[in-house]
């Protein structure tokens, strides 16, 4: 079984919905079975919080229950744990990289496995903190399609 950690900074927006976006898309595809996933933020603010609401709400909009998560810190060990350590943007791959010293090779950006056709690598994905449901679901449409892509590559390295 591999296993990938999404995160995010506060883990109540981004990675909260990545994760369970992954989750649904690797259930309907038969492969729930072979990932365990989990999110994480990079800083310990939200600990123990629920999503925030519109990642909630956009989530349920598209049949994706993601009420029960809790937000977490990332862990030392997490480095040791996953197999992949998907961060949301640079600062959040950073702070892997040089506070937590996470191998780089776990370490990947959400939108690096974007496969839009002028997909550019180490785009971010927006933090809808603080701003309107439009925004939230903007976030899930650029999650949902870079997910695609992660879960496409991933099928290729269990061919290889």
């Amino acid at each position: 079984m591999q296993s990938v950690l999404f995160v995010c900074l506060g883990n109540i927006c981004r990675s909260p919905l990545a994760q369970g976006l992954f989750e649904h898309k690797i259930e309907s595809a038969g492969l729930a079975p072979h990932f365990d996933a989990d999110s994480a933020g990079t800083s310990g603010w939200h600990e123990g919080e629920p999503p925030h609401s519109g990642s909630i709400a956009v989530a349920r909009k598209y049949g994706i229950s993601i009420e029960k998560q809790r937000s977490r810190p990332v862990h030392a060990k997490d480095g040791e744990i996953f197999d992949f350590i998907i961060a949301m943007d640079a600062s959040n791959r950073d702070s892997l990289l040089h506070e937590f010293r996470f191998p780089k090779e776990k370490i990947h950006l959400m939108r690096d496995f974007s496969l839009a056709p002028n997909a550019k690598k180490g785009l971010a994905v927006p933090d809808p903190w603080g701003k309107t449901g439009e925004a939230f679901e903007t976030v899930y449409a650029i999650l949902d399609e870079a997910i695609g892509g992660f879960i496409a590559f991933l099928r290729e390295q269990r061919k290889g």
